[in-house]
Formats: structure tokens, sequence, C-alpha cells
């Protein structure tokens, strides 16, 4: 089993302003401050690896997690390239390109921000990279799926509980830390779960440095995952306040 964690840097930037693959600012002071509340949400968990995006903004926040562990640089993980769109507000945004602004909402999978990538770009990336890292941590054919491979077990509904750390480590779970960005993830998710990338904005809600929980099984292909956590922002709430944006 691999449950992977991912995550996504801690704030960088005003919200309105398009922050993309080719801007690279680091964190704030603010960001840090959710990378930290994240840090002391995991403290205790085990984590077998960290993976990194390479922006500066994603490795700081992978680096406050760490407290000093490895953390690995994967070139996929950077966030999409928005090209002409990059520093711009989205109100700039859409008085420069209204058309091309109104094509990308419609479909941002297939409609290319000005000189940066698209939607389908970015799940190229994501696919490849969960095809490696199934393939590291679960073994098969590079993380396809296998038709002799055992099939999952049936799932009453909910979780497995409470599990000790030598539960996991007899049954051999695996935990791999994922440190990216907004878009990036979304689309990630799209693609772990088989949803359509055309959807991913509307369908996935990636906040900064929230947790969302993938889990593989041994056998399953890079859109087989099943969605445990999804967006959880409870660390970076107050007691009382609704632990959700």
């Amino acid at each position: 089993m691999l449950n992977l964690l991912l995550t996504r840097h801690g704030n960088a930037a005003p919200p309105e302003v398009m922050l993309g693959g080719r801007l690279d600012p680091a964190l704030t002071e603010a960001g840090r401050q959710e990378a930290e509340a994240l840090a002391a949400r995991l403290d205790g968990v085990r984590i077998d690896r960290i993976i990194a995006s390479p922006m500066a903004r994603a490795l700081e926040t992978a680096q406050v997690i760490a407290r000093g562990r490895p953390i690995e640089i994967d070139e996929r993980l950077r966030e999409q390239h928005y090209g002409g769109w990059e520093g711009l507000t989205h109100k700039e945004i859409e008085a420069r390109d209204p058309e091309l602004r109104a094509r990308w909402e419609a479909d941002p999978s297939t409609t290319h921000a000005p000189g940066g990538e698209c939607g389908n770009d970015i799940a190229a990336r994501a696919r490849a990279f969960l095809v490696d890292l199934l393939a590291a941590e679960l073994g098969g054919q590079a993380g396809e799926a296998s038709e002799t491979a055992p099939h999952r077990p049936p799932d009453p509904g909910g979780s497995r509980g409470p599990v000790s750390e030598q539960r996991a480590e007899n049954e051999g779970e695996r935990r791999v830390l994922v440190v990216a960005h907004g878009t990036l993830g979304r689309i990630l998710i799209s693609v772990a779960m088989g949803s359509p990338i055309r959807d991913y904005r509307r369908r996935f809600i990636v906040d900064r440095a929230a947790l969302t929980v993938l889990r593989y099984e041994s056998g399953d292909g890079p859109d087989g995952a099943q969605l445990v956590l999804a967006n959880d922002v409870a660390h970076l709430r107050s007691p009382g306040e609704a632990p959700w944006g």
C-alpha cells in the first residue's frame, strides 16, 4: 500500500495574482507560518520520502516540513507555465485577453495560456510522475495496473481507523509526501481519480498547505487511487472555526 500525501506550498503572492511556473518567489511570512502549521500536524507521522517541486516556494515548504530530512526534487512537479499571464491580476488578464480567457475558463485542458501550457500538458507530467512513483514504491510494470494483480478487497465504505506504526510497517505501508502547487495538485488529483482534466478547476480545491491523501494498492495504475483525505486545512484554523475554506 502507498499513501501519497499531497500538499501545496504556503503563501507566496497575493491571491489575485496569477503565479505560475515561470515566476519563482519565496514564501511570505504568512506562507512560512502555514508550512509550520502543516509540519506540526505531521510531527511524529512516519514519512518515507519527501518529493518537491524545484520552485522556491514549494521547496521551502518542503524544508519546513522535513525538519532536516532528505528532500528529492522532481521537475515534473513544477507549476503550470502560464506564459504571458504570469504576474498579472485576474482582472488584468480578463481585460487583455477576454476571448482567450473565456475559452480557458470553459476548457483549461486544451486551451493554452499565451506562450504557456494547457492542462493536458500538466496531466502528462503528473501521470508520468505517478507511474514512476508507483513502480518504485509498489513494483509492477511501471505502475500500470496488471490483469494478474490481486483485486482490491471489498471496501465497507470506511477507513481502516487508527493504525499503529507497527501495523503499518508489518503491512508494508509506504508514505510519500509530495509538495507542489495549486494547479499541478488539482490536475494530479484528477489523473489519480480518473476525472476529466477539463473539470479540474470545477471538481477539486487545493488550498495552500492543505493536506490531501491518495491511497494506492499493489496493482493499481496511476488513475486507480482512493481518496482518503481531501484538502484538509484543520491545522490552519482556530478552535471553533469550520475546518474547511
